[in-house]
């Protein structure tokens, strides 16, 4: 199966003009996919994107054009036999890695495309792309991953292990999968820009629906975050589960001082408090505000950012974006690597098809890497998911096991219709 062409696709999604999805830090996103298509001689395609909102998405494009030679021409079955080989292709040329390495727009095109081939490769086995990990022998799925610059935290010999010791009690895990599905959260009532009337409203339909956990938006100011947050807690009530998120906007005295004024809300979380690569300032964050826990990781870049904040112990919620690491590859070593340092994943699935592809990650982190769903859930937005060919399926608060092949893909007439000019 030769690899005839890389399509490209500016793809924006105008949410800015219903402040859906904003915060302290991004007032105005429109949620946004570097789409990406791979063209065939046969009648499968790889479909595979990176999230932005809005302006940059070009660049990103520029950077997925830059990289598509690397697989052009290129028969899919070599690639699919050697995945690590695969990534350290796409992501290691030496020119274009020093334009990262491993960070910044060119490993966001580098995931678009890492994504694409793997949902070829779960298509070409006619398997959901969780199924196609679940299925695969731990040796096998270790050889597909780049342990490179964490061997020090996590060896390929250890992940094997701790994929071996999960391996008999699989079928189990996935028959309760199928059976219940996987726990969410829901962000759609705490958007910074929407009123307190709406957030309530919001609040109890959430509740009605069977959610437990709520996360809120804040950062602009403390006492109306107060306010907001005294509201959240009255609607969801005492056993409800409040995570708060910063999205980056304060110093590390101030989120000390913000999060140590609303802890009497009981925070399940407080996310993102400082400057994501931050790994030190989370450290003094983390200190000051326990029990509190802190949830980041959407913009961390590589899985040796990762690999830093899990040994620093800060990282209490680890929140993995499978299209800002370097694709679901990247993100596989990362799930093992929380695995290894106890550290619930909860990927972030704030953004346009962003929750389709990390529930692959979330159902094979139980069903074969964790065995848990203690303090794990995955992020639910509820906006865009009908412009996907088979988008996340809600029952009641739960998502669905992914049934069809593939991981996600993006209805052509969605894509068209939100074609960005080039």
């Amino acid at each position: 199966m030769k690899i005839l062409a890389v399509d490209t696709y500016d793809v924006r999604f105008p949410t800015s003009s219903s402040l859906d999805g904003s915060d302290a830090m991004n007032p105005d996103p429109d949620y946004s996919a570097a789409y990406v298509v791979l063209r065939t001689d046969s009648a499968l395609e790889g479909h595979g994107f990176t999230y932005t909102i809005g302006r940059g998405n070009e660049v990103c494009l520029a950077a997925v054009e830059a990289i598509a030679p690397f697989v052009v021409g290129r028969d899919a079955e070599v690639f699919f036999a050697d995945m690590r080989g695969f990534w350290r292709l796409v992501t290691g040329d030496s020119q274009l890695r020093w334009i990262g390495p491993e960070k910044g727009a060119i490993h966001l095109a580098a995931a678009a495309i890492v994504n694409a081939v793997w949902d070829l490769y779960a298509k070409s086995r006619g398997k959901p792309l969780w199924k196609l990990w679940a299925d695969m022998e731990p040796e096998e799925l270790v050889r597909c991953l780049d342990f490179k610059y964490v061997t020090d935290a996590l060896s390929p010999d250890e992940a094997v292990a701790m994929l071996r010791g999960q391996a008999s009690t699989k079928a189990v895990r996935e028959g309760e999968m199928r059976a219940s599905g996987y726990p969410t959260y829901t962000t759609a009532a705490g958007w910074l820009g929407y009123s307190d009337d709406k957030v309530r409203q919001l609040a109890r339909e959430a509740r009605a629906q069977g959610w437990t956990h709520f996360k809120m938006k804040l950062g602009r100011d403390l006492e109306s975050d107060m306010r907001r947050a005294a509201l959240l807690r009255e609607e969801i009530g005492a056993n409800g589960k409040l995570m708060v998120d910063a999205n980056q906007v304060w110093e590390v005295a101030e989120a000390i001082e913000w999060i140590t004024a609303l802890s009497p809300f009981d925070l399940y979380w407080v996310e993102e408090p400082t400057n994501p690569d931050d790994v030190l300032g989370h450290v003094e964050i983390a200190k000051a505000v326990a029990p509190v826990r802190l949830a980041t990781g959407e913009h961390a870049h590589n899985r040796v950012m990762f690999k830093q904040f899990l040994q620093s112990g800060s990282m209490g919620f680890c929140q993995v974006d499978a299209c800002r690491v370097g694709g679901v590859s990247e993100a596989l070593v990362v799930v093992l690597l929380a695995r290894k340092y106890d550290v619930p994943v909860c990927p972030h699935g704030g953004g346009v098809g962003l929750s389709e592809v990390v529930q692959h990650l979330s159902f094979f982190d139980y069903i074969a890497v964790s065995g848990t769903l203690t303090d794990r859930v995955i992020e639910h937005v509820g906006h865009l998911h009908e412009h996907f060919r088979s988008p996340v399926v809600l029952d009641g608060a739960c998502y669905a096991l992914p049934t069809e092949p593939g991981c996600t893909e993006m209805l052509p007439a969605s894509r068209d219709a939100y074609l960005f000019p080039r």
